[in-house]
């Protein structure tokens, strides 16, 4: 993603303007504007925006990427080949009922293309029932030069799509740098104009990793300090907040941190930063689950809506849609309807959570085990 050369302007945050980014005192500040055609879109970007933050319904995440799909199927003994990933999103997408939970869902590039066994394409099994398909356009980390070890992300509207997701992800334990949060803040907001110049709404989607020992207070300051920067340059970029959906983490402790916080807590501290950093004109929060157990997810997810939020909070999961979903399967053809259904379980105790109105009374152990894994919070 291109890199516009310019000086930053002087009322960037306090995070930025107290490092090596700001300008000197005394020198010129030109601000740079980069023109976004999204007006040409601007309606189909709004109802697009309102259709997937539905009341009731979120986004089922099935963008891993072949290599990561392929860690999911050998922990049933299955593997990684195009036809067992096919297999396995078939069974995904064709899960009849889906679509009064699930409002989009997320595709990987393979996924967009792909059709059923039977010959009908993915993107018309979710258009069949009211789900809007999207596609991740990121390609995965690499090491950002110049930072703490840090990571940042380098015709899919023709093809069906209707948004688009990209991550970029900030470690609590490498610092964050300064670097690491500009770079995050400003190629999450060239990706959202580029999204909406092309009729797609971007999933914006900086992602604190849970690595580390912190306590939730350090989260939430890490957050509020990476939300500020997201958002200012989404402004210097001419979005269209009506037009975009949040992806963020919630608002955590660290995975190694000895003092475990309850939902109510979790909430406590997420809806803080959200009511402090995201202006109300957006319409959709869309929480990751974090490498939480299904249980845990879903938990955390009702307690925050328990009163009122300016904007639709609901979720993004995949594993935490997915845990039991795969292991019920176990690559069996004979198992597809009972994998099946256990998805629509999880999907509508999702939707329950939503609305404010889930228990976890009658939950299997199996949904209540945690899934961390180090670096990879999807």
């Amino acid at each position: 993603m291109a890199m516009a050369s310019a000086k930053l302007n002087t009322l960037s945050s306090q995070w930025i303007a107290h490092n090596s980014f700001s300008p000197r005192r005394g020198s010129s500040s030109r601000r740079v504007s980069l023109p976004i055609r999204a007006s040409s879109y601007q309606h189909e970007l709004v109802q697009t925006a309102k259709s997937i933050a539905s009341p009731s319904r979120g986004i089922l995440a099935i963008d891993e990427s072949n290599a990561t799909c392929g860690k999911r199927l050998a922990s049933i003994g299955l593997d990684n080949t195009e036809v067992n990933r096919q297999a396995y999103r078939q069974l995904l997408l064709t899960t009849p009922g889906l679509g009064e939970y699930i409002s989009g869902a997320i595709l990987f590039e393979e996924t967009l293309y792909q059709s059923t066994t039977d010959g009908n394409k993915f993107v018309d099994c979710l258009r069949d029932q009211n789900i809007v398909p999207d596609i991740k356009v990121d390609k995965g980390l690499v090491p950002l030069p110049g930072s703490n070890n840090e990571s940042w992300s380098a015709e899919y509207y023709k093809q069906g799509a209707r948004f688009a997701k990209w991550r970029t992800v900030v470690s609590i334990p490498c610092g964050p740098s300064a670097l690491a949060v500009k770079e995050a803040a400003w190629g999450l907001a060239r990706y959202a104009a580029i999204s909406q110049d092309n009729g797609l709404v971007p999933i914006v989607e900086p992602e604190i990793l849970l690595d580390g020992d912190h306590p939730i207070e350090r989260t939430l300051e890490v957050a509020e300090k990476v939300w500020s920067e997201v958002f200012f340059y989404l402004a210097e970029n001419n979005v269209l907040f009506e037009g975009i959906l949040l992806k963020p983490s919630m608002v955590t402790p660290g995975a190694e941190h000895t003092e475990k916080a309850s939902p109510e807590t979790i909430a406590k501290y997420t809806l803080t930063m959200l009511r402090r950093r995201v202006p109300p004109a957006l319409p959709g929060i869309m929480f990751l689950s974090g490498g939480q157990s299904e249980v845990e997810a879903t938990l955390n997810l009702n307690a925050m809506n328990q009163s009122p939020n300016p904007w639709h909070v609901s979720f993004s999961y995949a594993r935490a849609l997915q845990n039991t979903v795969l292991k019920t399967w176990q690559g069996h053809p004979e198992n597809v309807e009972a994998a099946q259904k256990s998805l629509l379980v999880r999907a509508k105790a999702n939707s329950l959570a939503q609305l404010g109105r889930y228990s976890a009374e009658g939950e299997s152990e199996e949904a209540k085990k945690g899934m961390f894994v180090k670096g990879y919070t999807y």
